[in-house]
């Protein structure tokens, strides 16, 4: 890469001995520039990267200029008719889109994205008319406002072959997203065995041709994906837009409000006054009212022995029953066993002789 003299915006890009830099050179320059910053772990923000962005920019919109004024490219002329040193000058407008999405700013964010958009369709509407690849240009822009109204208007008006149609289309745009994957990974390896002949000096004309070629129908699954996201990423800034806007309004002062009285942790009164209030009862006696209705029942430890109690002597009663019942158990339980060991040792019928002659 030549060495570059930074100088002037509004002057020519100038090498180490002052003079202008050629075509090639703006372009390999701000190539090899795109492909450092893409491959920097360095922050984008850093002004360093983004010194050498704005170099870069320079470079390629210089570059395009000289392309507009020596008329390389016409619409009156065939792929074919493309001379191979001009093939790699198609790019540029590609490389200008993704080097200025490589600019960092929140307040500009929605001009960046613009303004690599505008490149990006540019390269494919110059890809369209050369039938570089088979592909399907975007939609406008209006389009898909007209689209995105028509979606709002919700789906209960809508018949539903109207919803049928809508899912074919997002199966399609799905199928057709895999498939520029697929032709991408596909490109980028074709690519890998050409420019290893390119860097060793090895490649003649038509492997040079072959490898523009292949760059450019790379560029186009690239911008075809960029354009998308784009799309996706202006929406979120609108929607981001008009937040800022909702709450962009004065704050209200906190009303004075009475203060809060203490509450229950319960689910209702009911059970408050089962479960408790979820906190230490309060004392409903003192202690001498405590002894004295202790003493009138004749429980307290100075009264001797205890009285017992009605609840006492029916829990006894209680424990008698239940005794009893064991016993009459355990009886029936002999009963049955002795039964049956005489079922074992006797037929059925045994002894009942009467009226058999």
């Amino acid at each position: 890469m030549a060495d570059i003299v930074e100088n002037d915006a509004a002057k020519p890009l100038l090498n180490a001995g002052g003079e202008p830099l050629k075509l090639s050179d703006l372009l390999d320059s701000g190539w090899k520039i795109y492909e450092e910053v893409a491959e920097t772990n360095e922050p984008l923000a850093s002004s360093d990267i983004q010194g050498r962005v704005r170099m870069g920019l320079r470079m390629l919109e210089e570059a395009s200029r000289m392309v507009a004024q020596l008329d390389l490219f016409s619409r009156n002329e065939e792929l074919e008719e493309i001379a191979t040193t001009d093939l790699k000058y198609m790019q540029l407008p590609a490389l200008l889109g993704a080097l200025t999405l490589k600019q960092t700013g929140v307040d500009r964010r929605p001009e960046i994205i613009q303004a690599a958009k505008t490149y990006f369709v540019d390269f494919l509407r110059r890809c369209k008319e050369y039938d570089v690849a088979p592909f399907q240009m975007p939609k406008p822009t209006s389009e898909n406002k007209h689209q995105d109204s028509a979606s709002q208007n919700g789906l209960a008006a809508r018949p539903p072959s109207h919803c049928s149609s809508d899912l074919v289309a997002m199966a399609a745009q799905r199928q057709a997203k895999i498939e520029r994957y697929r032709q991408q990974k596909r490109l980028e390896s074709q690519l890998s065995d050409v420019r290893k002949a390119v860097d060793r000096g090895q490649a003649d004309e038509e492997v040079m041709r072959s490898f523009y070629l292949l760059n450019i129908q790379r560029w186009i699954t690239v911008c075809l994906e960029e354009i998308e996201s784009i799309a996706q990423e202006l929406e979120i800034l609108k929607n981001m837009d008009g937040l800022k806007r909702g709450g962009g309004g004065a704050k209200q002062k906190p009303q004075n409000r009475p203060p809060m009285k203490p509450f229950i942790l319960t689910k209702d009164a009911m059970q408050a006054q089962v479960f408790g209030a979820g906190y230490p009862s309060l004392a409903t006696m003192t202690v001498d009212e405590w002894y004295d209705q202790h003493k009138k029942r004749g429980v307290l430890p100075d009264q001797g022995v205890a009285q017992k109690m009605p609840h006492q002597e029916e829990s006894e009663r209680g424990d008698e029953k239940d005794t009893e019942n064991d016993n009459d158990d355990d009886a029936s339980v002999q009963k049955a066993r002795d039964w049956d060991d005489w079922k074992d040792t006797h037929q059925r019928g045994y002894g009942n002789r009467h009226n058999m002659g």
